[in-house]
């Protein structure tokens, strides 16, 4: 959830580690740190603050030189934000400082031991544990300190380490939270994302669970904890630097709504096979036998990924007649499923590094399960771990509330029902007018884009409500509580999401005139039963915004989205009420980019 930045070179570190945490904060900003230090002018120096990057930048003094250096960004697991509480933390002979992501689970257990000791904790944090168990051992490499301290923890992490007597090195480890490392010209660079790493450098390796590295200016090793060289190939990072700039956008949610058209058309390229009227997905590492051999379909995501994959199930079935359905892999992991050979199962993370899905992919390799991934991000630790998968190719998504990385996971759902779909018994003309249908999507996109500012000015008008209630019947309902997380997310309205067909059975009693309702209205086989819900909204003097293909007439607004295949109606259909949320928590005014409480990339439990 926290970011992590570290560098050792030439270069004075301290503004490079700075620019680092920036385009970090999204992964946590309640506080931040950073600790220097130099073969030249050995001793750590280290600045901490409660609050975003900027309040610890106005906080490091002009003399803060160094040419090595660690650097945090927090989102609040073990102890309140403040200047304590931040990372880096330091041993009390100030000789080792260490940044860490993650959760130590038995940190009150070695705390207790370290205090009856007579060591002394400053912070609430379980990462102080691990400093002083650093600290106190008495290996004599610095490799061998960490080595032995990451062996006493439960748990996970990602860390760096810097220690007074070894100035000319960094050590990090990683355990289920990512680190990378970035390769520069007599230069290093660690963070726990590209998006630190992609101004200075686009080669990089990222490390594997139970690896750790010792970086130099000018060298780089890897190696298990157990002591074990490792080979590490550096590989190539798709994604520019300019790609984490605003483009002119007042925020990043902003920019990136309007980047989906775009994206999704790279999600598409070359992936169409008009011949055969199917689509070319080779990472599956699936053949045409496997594929018919499969005889259910079950897809695991956390939050906006998991409506994703609700979207996704229901296209698997309609389009290659698969039983499918999804399941937050938050629970998943914890109901000992019976895992079955014939069922297919697929991981959801937009960051590839979302730990509960992670922890349910391992836990289904562990018992004999094909598990594909569909992420965003080349290389992660999901696509890694998984039999095959699907990239989305949504570029980078900065936002910690995600739009396009939605948008286009429901395209690669698209594509994979598809694919199954043909290698069973869909015709060749249905799976041509899907592909007809995939190919309308980027002008559609942008076609509802221009509808902006009549959304906004609906939006406005929603502001003041104090809850909203979501509805939406078969393709509509995942788009409903997806759209009901985004107003959430980004607003802090309260919103609930409720299938259109259950309103009879408990949700009517919540109408009345202060409870607004956002229908999900498509033109398909279910028009009139959803029209008879809207009756049922009116009767009780329910206001009603509506998400339709034409006009509705109970509705008090009608928000029109283009028509497109029936399948795929849900993937649209959602994109209006992206901007609903953008606008109702401009009007609000919200922090955007960084919602309360919440963080990007859910790396811990």
């Amino acid at each position: 959830m926290c970011g992590i930045v570290g560098y050792i070179g030439k270069r004075d570190v301290a503004p490079l580690l700075l620019e680092g945490l920036q385009r970090l904060e999204y992964r946590g900003y309640d506080s931040a740190g950073i600790v220097v230090t130099s073969p030249k002018t050995p001793g750590l120096k280290m600045v901490k603050a409660k609050g975003r990057v900027r309040d610890l930048e106005v906080k490091v003094p002009a003399r803060f030189k160094g040419t090595t250096g660690i650097a945090h960004t927090r989102w609040a697991t073990h102890g309140a934000p403040s200047d304590v509480n931040a990372h880096p933390h330091m041993s009390a002979d100030h000789k080792v400082a260490v940044v860490h992501n993650g959760i130590i689970d038995n940190a009150s257990e070695l705390r207790r031991k370290l205090e009856a000791d007579g060591v002394e904790f400053l912070s609430e944090t379980d990462t102080e544990v691990l400093t002083h168990l650093i600290a106190r051992s008495q290996a004599e490499k610095l490799e061998d300190k960490v080595r032995q301290a990451v062996r006493l923890i439960e748990g996970t992490y990602g860390i760096a380490v810097l220690h007074a007597d070894f100035p000319d090195r960094i050590v990090v480890a990683r355990n289920g939270s990512p680190v990378v490392l970035g390769i520069g010209e007599k230069e290093m660079f660690v963070a726990s994302d590209i998006a630190a790493l992609v101004t200075h450098t686009r080669q990089i390796v990222t490390l594997d669970d139970g690896e750790m590295a010792t970086l130099k200016a000018d060298d780089f090793r890897t190696y298990t904890t157990e002591g074990t060289r490792t080979t590490a190939e550096p590989t190539t990072v798709e994604w520019e630097a300019e790609s984490y700039d605003m483009g002119g956008h007042d925020t990043y949610m902003h920019k990136e709504i309007h980047e989906q058209a775009d994206a999704v058309d790279r999600v598409l390229r070359g992936r169409i096979d008009d011949r055969f009227s199917t689509v070319h997905l080779g990472g599956l590492n699936l053949d045409a036998r496997e594929a018919r051999r499969i005889r259910r379909v079950k897809i695991l995501g956390c939050g906006t990924s998991y409506h994703a994959g609700m979207i996704g199930a229901q296209m698997i079935e309609e389009l290659a007649r698969i039983p499918a359905d999804a399941e937050p892999a938050s629970e998943f992991r914890y109901r000992n499923a019976v895992v079955d050979p014939d069922t297919l199962y697929v991981a959801v993370s937009q960051s590839g590094e979302t730990y509960d899905v992670l922890a349910a992919v391992q836990e289904l390799k562990r018992k004999g399960a094909r598990v594909l991934g569909v992420v965003n991000v080349v290389g992660s630790a999901i696509a890694r771990e998984a039999d095959g998968g699907i990239y989305v190719h949504a570029g980078p998504e900065v936002c910690v509330v995600s739009t396009k990385c939605f948008t286009n996971t429901t395209v690669a759902f698209a594509l994979l029902a598809l694919h199954l779909g043909r290698t069973r018994d869909l015709s060749v003309r249905d799976g041509k007018r899907i592909i007809e249908g995939l190919r309308r999507l980027p002008g559609q996109i942008t076609e509802i884009l221009a509808q902006e500012e009549e959304i906004r000015k609906l939006a406005e008008s929603y502001a003041d409500a104090r809850s909203m209630l979501f509805i939406g019947r078969v393709r509509g309902y995942p788009v409903a509580r997806e759209a009901s997380l985004k107003l959430k997310e980004v607003s802090y309205i309260h919103a609930e999401a409720y299938p259109a067909s259950e309103l009879k059975h408990g949700p009517l009693a919540l109408i009345e005139p202060a409870l607004p309702t956002v229908a999900i209205v498509p033109d398909d086989d279910l028009l009139e039963k959803n029209r008879a819900a809207l009756e049922e909204i009116k009767a009780r003097e329910g206001r009603i915004l509506a998400v339709a293909h034409r006009e509705q007439e109970k509705a008090d607004q009608t928000v029109i989205v283009p028509k497109n295949e029936d399948e795929l109606d849900p993937i649209l259909m959602g994109i209006p009420l992206q901007l609903l949320a953008y606008h109702t928590a401009k009007a609000l005014g919200r922090d955007i980019d960084k919602p309360r409480n919440l963080a990007k990339s859910v790396t811990v439990e």
